[in-house]
């Protein structure tokens, strides 16, 4: 099992703890009311979809015999009415599963939507929309997945992934240059994104020959010198306080990539709704 599916595995299961959901006073008094029900997931307003794993998921953990049909699935967009899934077995086990298999889908469906948004502003420019590690603990690959539904891409996945020397990591080291070569010595073989705040900075971090290089909240007239002074020796990437409002001209300099930490840390959740469905 990949580290993944052992995350999404890990906070389902701390989700449903948290919920006691085998102690729903609520749900156990009607117990003899139970029986085979069949529940409709639909959108109440537009946006895309992400999480249909943690839904199922969330929903097997409740009761293994609870059976899940997709009809729209992560990556696709909705509207207001929308019937994405059917859940069918037990009443009471989808009464028991509901909050936290909603809460799980309407974040994540949240994220995508956003994504999408900044995905459309971005058009018609080259530059790609990155996430940040800027991600709720232990919902980081539910999350980056997301991103991926709504169009964007994902930066470092963890520590592991690349090297990132921003600037505590500079100033630890002593300046630029060192704190490069120490990386470079200890891992010759992955990627090293340099953080710099100045168009000197920039020099210092190109004449080491590293591969990306993060323009910290430059202004626009400095990142268009900056892309300028690159000269397309390495890949630009710009970060910080990039809105709906200026990403298209933050875009315009022309940087590769484009990285929003909003995206996972000021969405709103997608409105969902789950109701059983009653034969008339």
């Amino acid at each position: 099992m990949d580290l993944e599916h052992r995350c999404l595995k890990k906070i389902v299961r701390l989700a449903l703890e948290e919920d006691r959901v085998d102690d729903d006073i609520t749900t156990n008094s009607l117990a003899d009311l139970d029986g085979p029900a069949r529940a409709e997931l639909r959108a109440k307003e537009a946006g895309v979809i992400s999480g249909i794993e943690a839904f199922a998921l969330t929903m097997r953990e409740v009761d293994p015999e609870l059976e899940v049909d997709v009809f729209l699935g992560d990556g696709c967009a909705v509207k207001a009415g929308d019937l994405i899934l059917e859940v069918s077995g037990r009443e009471s086990s989808i009464l028991r599963g509901e909050r936290t298999a909603l809460n799980f889908m309407q974040r994540l469906s949240g994220i995508a939507t956003l994504t999408q948004a900044f995905v459309e502003a971005l058009t018609p420019s080259r530059a790609v929309l990155l996430d940040t590690r800027k991600t709720t603990p232990g919902m980081r690959y539910l999350e980056k997945n997301a991103v991926r539904h709504g169009g964007g891409r994902n930066h470092r996945l963890n520590l592991e992934d690349m090297a990132m020397v921003k600037d505590n990591h500079i100033a630890m080291a002593g300046g630029i240059t060192p704190a490069v070569e120490r990386v470079r010595a200890a891992c010759p073989h992955k990627t090293i994104e340099v953080e710099v705040k100045t168009i000197a900075e920039l020099k210092e971090a190109l004449a080491l020959g590293v591969e990306l290089v993060m323009l910290d909240n430059f202004p626009l007239e400095r990142t268009v010198e900056a892309v300028a002074v690159n000269g397309g020796r390495a890949k630009l990437e710009i970060s910080g306080n990039v809105t709906l409002e200026n990403i298209a001209a933050k875009a315009a300099t022309g940087v590769d990539f484009i990285s929003a930490g909003a995206l996972t840390h000021s969405f709103r959740s997608l409105d969902l709704s789950l109701k059983i469905v009653r034969s008339k």
